[in-house]
């Protein structure tokens, strides 16, 4: 089953959005480079958010960067998930940030596959602070491995 397919049997939304402040994704070459997408999920981890919490806030990320990747490719068929960055806003004291990042790449693999096109490099990292507030930003690089 293609990715776009299964992007929506997941019932994930594809709105048309307007043309904002920055490009939410470009594309140079056969990569396609993703602004950091913030959740709607405000909060702290290790401050009174739980992982799971962190968890959903990093999918939602996830979503929306899948939301942006395709209103600028047109699709999400012939893409390789190829690098995230996923910052938390945490405590010092957190250290599970790879547990909230994975929101992130879970929804990943799930819809381009694990040991496929969504086998991807991450990081993740926990940070002081994100604008707004949100608990998660992620960014992220795709290639476009097939013509669409």
């Amino acid at each position: 089953m293609s990715a776009d397919k299964k992007a929506h049997d997941l019932g994930i939304p594809f709105p048309i959005k307007e043309k904002g402040y920055l490009n939410l994704c470009i594309r140079t070459g056969n990569l396609l480079l993703t602004s950091g997408h913030v959740s709607d999920i405000k909060g702290k981890l290790g401050g009174g958010m739980s992982i799971e919490q962190g968890y959903q806030a990093a999918r939602e990320c996830a979503v929306k960067i899948l939301q942006s990747v395709r209103q600028a490719h047109g699709t999400l068929d012939g893409l390789r998930v190829v690098k995230l960055l996923g910052c938390v806003n945490s405590t010092l004291e957190f250290a599970d940030q790879h547990l909230v990042v994975n929101g992130a790449s879970d929804l990943y693999h799930e819809i381009f596959g694990k040991d496929d096109l969504g086998y991807h490099a991450r990081s993740a990292l926990g940070f002081a602070n994100l604008p707004t507030g949100a608990a998660v930003e992620v960014e992220a690089i795709f290639e476009v491995v097939t013509a669409k």
